[in-house]
């Protein structure tokens, strides 16, 4: 790995930057290097600010691209912008901007990242933290084709998964979605063999603040002609046909699930909790409307919470 380049600019402007960038950019050899996308992070305040730069410079090594976060610095003084490059080393194939808005310059975010943006490539935009309601309608959710929150970090998570429906469009995700994407193939193959019967009731059970499990019982609502129920518990989805119960559990913090059946052995299976970065290679991977995850969303008001 090449070694990482970092250069701090204080009350900077944009032409600087992108001046700097280039310079940055030649002396380590990337002059020629590719970008597929614009990735924005818009980090909000300082909380977890150095865990969302990390999860989005290991996702940009799969899909080399410009990653530019954004995070608001103090609101009391005057307008300044304060930035960091990170060229080559844990930046990966990409570049890493990271800007300060400080004073009244923070209510501008998206005036200060066009500047920035690739020419003819997709932008996509990252909340980690608390989203806007209607990411879409957000100033630099307006640049974006690909809009990506995550619910469980906010302030209330349940209530805001209950809003994703009313403030969704075509283009939105959510992190919980891709944290149960291997959850729902594992359903999926298990019930994929015979006796091929219909399931009769879903139960999900996990904890009350993970909204990856109000996604499970909202896509098997949305896929199943039949009762879903989400509860508190232990983590864990039990599916119930005529002959058989089929059930795939977890500990909370654990990385290893058993696969139940009625009348066989249980099977033990690699599930870890996905992290930030993996997640978001995946959302990555494709552009187009989710209309899976919007269908999970549409059938949350069927779920029977108990």
């Amino acid at each position: 790995m090449e070694a990482s380049v970092r250069l701090q600019l204080r009350n900077t402007s944009a032409n600087a930057i992108s001046r700097k960038l280039v310079e940055l950019r030649r002396s380590s050899g990337m002059v020629t290097q590719g970008r597929v996308l614009t990735f924005i992070v818009c980090a909000g305040d300082a909380r977890g600010l150095d865990a969302a730069i990390t999860a989005a410079t290991e996702a940009s090594k799969e899909h080399p691209c410009r990653v530019i976060v954004v995070g608001r610095g103090r609101q009391d003084g005057p307008s300044r912008l304060d930035a960091e490059i990170r060229v080559a080393g844990e930046a990966g194939a990409s570049e890493a901007l990271i800007l300060a808005l400080h004073g009244e310059l923070g209510e501008h975010q998206e005036s200060v990242v066009v500047p920035f943006l690739l020419p003819d490539t997709p932008v996509v935009a990252w909340w980690p933290n608390q989203a806007p309601a209607v990411p879409a309608e957000d100033p630099v959710g307006r640049l974006a084709v690909r809009r990506i929150t995550d619910v469980t970090n906010s302030d209330d998570p349940r209530a805001d998964l209950a809003t994703r429906l009313s403030g969704y469009r075509p283009g939105d995700t959510d992190l919980a979605w891709a944290r149960i994407t291997y959850w729902r193939a594992l359903l999926v193959s298990a019930l994929d063999q015979p006796p091929y019967e219909p399931v009769l009731s879903a139960r999900v059970s996990g904890l009350r603040t993970e909204p990856a499990v109000d996604l499970i019982a909202g896509w098997l609502a949305s896929r199943l002609d039949c009762p879903v129920e989400r509860s508190v518990g232990e983590l864990r989805v039990e599916l119930r046909t005529a002959s058989q119960t089929i059930a795939l559990e977890r500990p909370q913090e654990g990385r290893v699930a058993t696969l139940e059946r009625t009348h066989k052995p249980d099977s033990l299976i690699s599930l870890a909790r996905r992290n930030s970065a993996e997640c978001l290679a995946e959302e990555l991977r494709r552009l187009d409307p989710d209309e899976v995850y919007e269908a999970a969303l549409s059938a949350l008001p069927k779920v029977d919470y108990v």
